[in-house]
């Protein structure tokens, strides 16, 4: 009995996608719930899992294919056996210049240019250090695989990393071309999506920024001496983010105008505080959305901040964990960042840039002292914000952090 695999619903926003990756081939054996296919949308890269057991059958969309929900991709033979001899689906027939022995051997180098690896391969051959020659691609057009990378991460455990030394290729030693010294390759629907909606952030709104810097003495101070309890209670670290979440928050009640967006020629104010956290991935930048972030304690915000940032790295995100933000926090001094001027992230009014922490000498009630110092960044539409509420927002957000009795007080 032929059991179907079809495209299953990705959100409201979602409607298509791009077939990524085949993890099998047809006549492979599948276990229920086996990842058999990656698909890649406009905003998270999603795993479908074998429906049952049994064999791949035909494969129906094929990879680059975009396909709409609940749109046909292939079909499983429950209960059937995997053979060796099985003939290659229909959408393999085309290749018939290539004898059938060699479709089995190992991937020639020059091919794996043009060739996109599944997105958590991409990652596994992040975190190992490894080059994408030093792994061998079982999946189609020799695609590295999940499996591929781990397999390859334990045969250089077993030599002793020797391999990995001897894969790095010797320093040039005549002019080579252009060419030889390019790759190119296919930009993720996700990045394309970045791409499109910061360059739209910038073409629709008035985009301004403005600067100020805070004294974290405070909120370090405070959070050294509670660290270690809230931990022991809570089963997660007290960071930054939860401070600067609930301090974007006492001065998004006092300036609603930044927790706002344009519809048409009306403006929508929002009365509630969807906080949205960008994470780095290897995939590109994501924004999850802590959501009624005011409801929460610090530790709530400070576990829902760190499920949604392994879940980003992971590639596990769900739609519903980045759709409905009303205000972003994206914090570059992870990175070394000393001062930017962070993009509007559609349709929101404002975000707000964190970056480095840097002890700096400071005039404090007469004395020079080493403060450990902050320069923050309000990027905001102009259209809907002026500058006297831009600066208001970012002094309130510096006063709170300055004073976190502040927040407790709500003063």
């Amino acid at each position: 009995m032929a059991v179907e695999i079809r495209v299953p619903q990705m959100g409201e926003s979602v409607t298509e996608g791009t077939v990524a990756t085949w993890a099998k081939k047809p006549g492979d054996r599948v276990e229920q719930d086996e990842l058999l296919v990656e698909i890649e949308t406009d905003k998270v890269t999603m795993e479908v899992n074998a429906p049952s057991a049994g064999v791949l059958g035909e494969i129906v969309a094929n990879e680059g294919d975009v396909v709409e929900i609940g749109a046909l991709l292939g079909t499983i033979e429950e209960g059937g056996a995997a053979a060796a001899g099985k003939p290659a689906a229909k959408t393999e027939a085309p290749k018939a210049e290539q004898p059938a022995p060699k479709a089995e051997s190992k991937p020639q180098a020059p091919a794996r240019s043009d060739v996109e690896d599944a997105p958590s391969a991409k990652k596994l051959m992040a975190e190992a250090g490894l080059d994408r020659t030093q792994v061998e691609g079982t999946g189609r057009d020799g695609r590295v695989m999940k499996g591929d990378v781990l397999s390859a991460v334990e045969k250089l455990r077993e030599s002793g990393g020797k391999e990995q030394k001897a894969a790095k290729p010797a320093a040039p030693t005549g002019p080579r071309s252009q060419e030889a010294r390019e790759e190119r390759v296919r930009m993720t629907r996700l990045r394309q999506t970045i791409a499109r909606r910061l360059k739209d952030a910038q073409d629709t709104a008035a985009m301004l920024t403005t600067f100020n810097e805070v004294d974290l003495t405070e909120v370090m101070a405070l959070r050294n001496e509670w660290k270690d309890l809230f931990e022991k209670k809570h089963g997660v670290k007290l960071g930054f983010m939860s401070f600067f979440v609930k301090a974007c928050i006492h001065a998004l009640k006092e300036v609603p105008s930044v927790n706002a967006e344009i519809d048409g020629t009306d403006l929508v104010y929002k009365n509630y505080y969807h906080i949205g956290v960008a994470v780095g991935t290897d995939q590109g930048l994501v924004v999850p959305v802590v959501r009624d972030a005011d409801a929460m304690s610090f530790a709530g915000i400070e576990q829902e901040i760190n499920r949604l940032g392994r879940a980003a790295r992971d590639g596990k995100l769900k739609l519903d964990d980045m759709q409905g933000g009303t205000f972003t926090i994206s914090n570059g001094g992870v990175y070394g960042s000393l001062m930017s001027t962070p993009i509007l992230n559609p349709p929101q009014s404002g975000i707000l840039g964190m970056h480095k922490i840097q002890e700096r000498p400071m005039v404090v009630n007469g004395e020079i002292k080493i403060r450990p110092m902050m320069y923050l960044a309000l990027s905001y539409d102009h259209r809907i914000i002026d500058g006297k509420e831009a600066v208001t927002f970012l002094v309130r957000v510096k006063d709170c952090l300055e004073d976190p009795r502040r927040m407790l007080l709500d003063l």
